[in-house]
């Protein structure tokens, strides 16, 4: 099965975004609780240089609801916050090229390494919120908790410092 490119490819992604040298560029997916397209997921942003972890709650994961998550979150964070996101080739996906004020790229298909950063913090998640778990009865104080336990985390990768030592700015 080959999927196709939704949209501009990682490889045309800000060279800042590839060596980690400035905020701002961030990877996104989906969590998912139950496998079925009408059940709600968590979207996830994750920045790269300081892991700072962005987690909402949407209601299914059709593309148009993946698109108006994402217009929503920088919106309310502030599209100077987002100078690219990069998602994978999800059909989910296929409508994030419409998202106003920042730039979305694309993975290469069946290559998750490509958002290490994002796939590492998804398996965090795990942690509170367990494959296979209906994502029903989460509420906004419960995604609330789980931003703020990962942003709060000191890593080895940061020196043993937190997300939100880094990325202070949405604090």
């Amino acid at each position: 099965m080959n999927k196709r490119v939704l949209g501009q490819s990682i490889e045309e992604r800000p060279a800042g975004a590839e060596k980690r040298s400035e905020l701002g560029h961030w990877e996104g997916d989906l969590v998912k609780g139950k496998r079925v397209a009408s059940e709600p997921a968590i979207m996830t942003l994750t920045e790269r240089v300081s892991r700072y972890e962005i987690i909402v709650k949407i209601d299914n994961y059709h593309a148009a609801t993946c698109r108006a998550a994402l217009q929503g979150i920088v919106n309310d964070y502030g599209a100077e916050h987002f100078k690219s996101i990069t998602f994978d080739n999800g059909s989910e996906f296929s409508e994030l090229n419409q998202v106003k004020e920042t730039q979305v790229y694309f993975a290469h298909p069946y290559s998750p390494w490509e958002r290490g950063s994002n796939e590492n913090q998804n398996q965090l998640i795990r942690e509170f919120l367990p494959k296979g778990q209906s994502l029903r009865s989460l509420t906004l104080v419960g995604v609330q908790s789980i931003q703020d336990t990962l942003n709060q985390r000191p890593r080895k990768s940061l020196g043993y410092r937190c997300a939100s030592e880094i990325l202070s700015c949405f604090d």
